[in-house]
């Protein structure tokens, strides 16, 4: 089993960024395929980016495509969620999550057993 734990969060002015970390321990973190997804206020929780467990595969909701950016370091089993030109809309709960089922997590929340604890981003106008 592997614990999550997620920093980075914070207010930002929005067109600022930020980075958001995602911590892992337990098994070999590169067995793990990666998640981000959200939650805004009085929202459903949404899918924001999936990474594969090399790295090499990720995918983007369209809403964030071409301002975010995920990223792992295997040595230090983190994955990174770089957050840029954010948006009054981006302001959530951020969640990492983990698969161990696939070399690819996907889109969908049922495909991620594990989850972090949240972070608070929220972007101010």
């Amino acid at each position: 089993q592997v614990q999550l734990v997620e920093s980075g969060g914070g207010l930002v002015q929005a067109g600022g960024s930020l980075r958001l970390s995602c911590a892992a321990s337990g098994r070999l973190f590169s067995t793990y395929a990666m998640g981000w997804f959200r939650q805004a206020p009085g929202k459903e929780r949404e899918f924001v980016a999936a990474i594969s467990r090399s790295g090499g595969t990720t995918d983007y909701a369209d809403s964030v495509k071409g301002r975010f950016t995920s990223s792992r370091d295997q040595v230090k089993s983190t994955v990174y969620l770089q957050m840029n030109s954010l948006k009054p809309e981006d302001t959530a709960v951020y969640y990492c999550a983990a698969s161990s089922s696939a070399y690819y997590g996907g889109t969908q929340e049922d495909n991620y057993p594990y989850w972090g604890q949240g972070t608070q981003v929220t972007v101010s106008s």
